[in-house]
């Protein structure tokens, strides 16, 4: 079984800074995408950022400038640094990981979210 824990998230004002982190576990032979994608209430849910296993990066536009998004590739570690916020970011942010998990002895292609983290604006 394959998990991803989030991090971070919590309480930010207009203009400010929250890094979100996203850690995997599990029997996980490799990690190939990652990717942060966020849901406000009442809209779709929608990709921020992905990277692949090699570093190529991709960016929703309304994250383009502002965020970024990197790996630690000794832990498979994946975090969104989020700068500038907006009101528009408000949203829960859940961890996305293409993989190849452990299933029976064998590898198989997976696909793994974490359970989701709010991100919110102080009033």
């Amino acid at each position: 079984q394959v998990q991803l824990m989030e991090l971070g998230g919590g309480l930010v004002q207009a203009g400010g800074s929250l890094r979100l982190s996203c850690v995997p576990s599990g029997d996980i032979f490799a990690i190939l995408d990652m990717g942060w994608y966020r849901q406000a209430p009442g809209k779709q849910r929608e990709l921020v950022a992905s990277i692949s296993e090699t570093g190529r990066t991709r960016y929703g536009d309304s994250a383009k400038g502002r965020f970024t998004i990197a790996r630690e590739h000794a832990n498979n570690t994946m975090r969104l640094q989020m700068n500038h916020l907006k009101v528009e970011d408000t949203a829960v942010y859940y961890c996305n990981a293409g993989l190849l998990g452990i299933v029976d002895r064998r590898n198989k292609d997976l696909e793994a979210w974490g359970q989701g983290i709010r991100v919110t604006f102080l009033s």
